[in-house]
């Protein structure tokens, strides 16, 4: 039997891909990283990981997901920055669920070093 592939469209189980993340043992190294973890935690529902890689000033007080969302595909479309070598990135991607889809630019920036989610355009 094959373990599952990882939410976030990687062919590594969630364990040792997002999974990670999403327990603390381990931190993005990109920003595209972040993203492919923060759209994992979405289908998971992790709000505590959300929270925490959410930009101190642009973090909501708590985060309500939609119990009823039920996201199918992510695809990255682009990136700009973002690597070890920045402090700043962007990620271009199409995140589908039941129903429709989600094409968004989303910002990052390291704060101490990690990699956290600033803020999004939507782009359709």
């Amino acid at each position: 039997m094959t373990t599952p592939s990882c939410p976030c469209g990687r062919s590594e189980p969630y364990e040792k891909c997002c999974g990670r993340l999403h327990a603390g043992t381990a931190a993005a190294p990109t920003a595209e990283d972040l993203m492919r973890s923060r759209y994992g935690a979405f289908v998971k529902r992790d709000t505590g990981y959300l929270l925490r890689t959410w930009h101190p000033r642009t973090r909501p007080g708590r985060l309500d997901l939609d119990p009823g969302m039920r996201w199918t595909g992510l695809e990255i479309l682009g990136t700009t920055e973002g690597s070890a070598f920045h402090t700043t990135g962007t990620v271009t991607f199409r995140a589908s669920y039941r129903g429709g889809s989600l094409h968004e630019r989303s910002r990052f920036e390291r704060v101490d070093g990690a990699w956290v989610y600033v803020d999004g355009e939507f782009l359709d």
